[in-house]
């Protein structure tokens, strides 16, 4: 039985249109950062929300702002058209992300309320043309708005009634900082502004002082990341560089876990690294890289969501979407631990789905384990990265094969690596962009986990031998098979039927479920 107390949303006044938007997404009752902030919203209050990752955030401001907008447009006095609301993240794939998500709201009145994406430097020329026909909303990062402000294809000044800084804890974090101080002074005096972030920092403190008017500060009595019903988290202290290689090589070729898994590390070099090393005992990944095409990172992320891979290998920028811009405050680049682990945690586990979140910890990364524990717990002093109960002596008979297959992983081959994957990655994208319009079910069929080999690869390592598997874990687990491959004769009647068919794979599904 629904809460009585719960405000739903048949109850804070929604235009009907946007209840069915709503219905149609099966939201049957809101979350808890959205029954608090859409009525304070819908009262014109500046607000500054702090809620964790996956709680609904996007949502919480989409809604308001989409009422707003239309009350304007149903009740009051005939207006000129224009961009009367602005929506600041800090990367292409969050644009994107919002972009769609007031979209999906927006479905039943399309024709009211129309939404602009300007987050993508290579879309310039066609980004001025939206601009000319005054997008309701825009959607973009502090750069590139700013740019478009700079060259007067948009215009605020008159017309901005609603401002939204999304993830507002990772604006200045990754050098928004000057853009944005640059982008308030195109601003109207009087506008209303809201601040969502996962986390508060001195950085948002920093963005309320410039940006909000006597604001409402919701922070909610909930925990930054999902209860342990939901969200498992364990930690591992590895002695050794090469215990965390071996420690995952087990994990995922032994299927000791399983599902999807986002793998973080800390620079996209260790990426390739981490993907070449993989590939040496079969076990194919895809790198989040923030060098490829736009359109190839959003195409790996929609498989990735579809379930076509089962690995990602990214960095903190890399997941959201851009390289970091400039210098990151803090000491290091992990000066901040505490709060990249809760954007990195909070990867899964969203909505009501559970994750489980596993992090590997060297003995001189141990203070910033400490700085999570004691962010996430409290007062309470209760460990929430359990001890995760694995006894490396039972895959000693690995190491010598991971030790063989890090030498075998090069500087100049992590470089040749990144370069064909971004050659081949143009070609996809630019060269067959026309072909996959016209046939969008061989686009579904593309990869890009296929093996990059710029280092010698021995095939004896994808084959795991009954001898070198745990006693204790035989007829457990299911060792990675080689993949199919096709006979020449058979490769070559495929190729001729289609020419796309050299890049089609079917891999196998494997993985764990969230490695941080």
């Amino acid at each position: 039985m629904a809460d009585p107390e719960v405000l739903g949303f048949e109850h804070m006044g929604l235009d009907p249109r946007l209840l069915q938007a709503v219905a149609d997404l099966g939201w049957s009752r809101p979350t808890l950062i959205q029954e608090k902030a859409i009525p304070l919203a819908l009262e014109g209050k500046d607000l500054l929300a702090r809620a964790r990752t996956g709680s609904g955030k996007t949502a919480a401001y989409a809604i308001p702002m989409l009422q707003l907008l239309l009350h304007r447009k149903t009740t009051g006095p005939v207006v000129e058209q224009a961009v009367r609301g602005v929506v600041l993240v800090p990367t292409k794939e969050l644009a994107r992300q919002a972009q769609s998500m007031i979209q999906q709201l927006a479905a039943y009145c399309a024709r009211d309320i129309r939404v602009a994406n300007v987050s993508a430097a290579e879309d310039s020329a066609s980004q001025r043309a939206v601009l000319m026909e005054k997008p309701d909303i825009v959607v973009g990062t502090p750069s590139r708005v700013l740019n478009h402000l700079q060259q007067d294809s948009l215009r605020l000044r008159d017309s901005l009634e609603l401002l939204v800084m999304d993830e507002a804890d990772l604006l200045f974090s990754f050098g928004f900082e000057e853009e944005l101080k640059s982008l308030l002074c195109h601003l109207p005096r009087i506008y209303q502004a809201f601040l969502m972030s996962a986390t508060f920092n001195e950085d948002v403190q920093a963005l309320k002082e410039l940006v909000l008017h006597n604001p409402v500060t919701l922070k909610l009595q909930e925990s930054q990341l999902p209860g342990p019903e939901q969200l498992q988290q364990f930690q591992v202290v590895c002695a050794t560089e090469e215990d965390k290689f071996l420690l995952l090589f087990a994990l995922l070729k032994l299927a000791l876990i399983r599902g999807k898994a986002l793998l973080f590390v800390n620079t996209l070099e260790r990426s390739y690294r981490l993907r070449l090393f993989l590939e040496q005992f079969s076990i194919p990944t895809c790198v989040l890289n923030g060098e490829l095409p736009l359109r190839s990172r959003c195409h790996i992320i929609s498989q990735f969501n579809q379930g076509l891979y089962d690995c990602v290998i990214a960095t903190d920028a890399e997941v959201l979407g851009a390289s970091v811009r400039g210098k990151r405050r803090g000491k290091g680049h992990k000066g901040d631990s505490p709060e990249a682990y809760i954007h990195r945690a909070g990867r899964t586990a969203r909505a009501n789905n559970p994750g489980i979140v596993l992090t590997f910890v060297l003995p001189t990364e141990l203070p910033h384990l400490g700085k999570i524990e004691e962010l996430l717990g409290g007062d309470s002093g209760t460990p929430t990265l359990l001890p995760y109960q694995f006894r490396m002596e039972e895959i000693e008979g690995f190491r010598y094969r991971c030790r063989d297959a890090m030498r075998s992983v090069t500087k100049q081959g992590i470089r040749e690596a990144r370069l064909k994957e971004i050659k081949e990655e143009l070609l996809h994208s630019e060269r067959l962009k026309t072909y996959f319009e016209d046939n969008p079910r061989d686009l579904q069929l593309l990869r890009h986990d296929l093996p990059l080999h710029p280092a010698v690869v021995k095939p004896h390592l994808g084959h795991v031998p009954d001898y070198l598997v745990p006693p204790a874990l035989r007829g457990l687990v299911s060792p990675h098979k080689k993949r199919k491959k096709l006979s020449f004769k058979k490769a070559t009647k495929a190729k001729a039927r289609n020419p796309l068919r050299s890049f089609r794979h079917r891999g196998e599904r494997h993985g764990p479920a969230e490695p941080s």
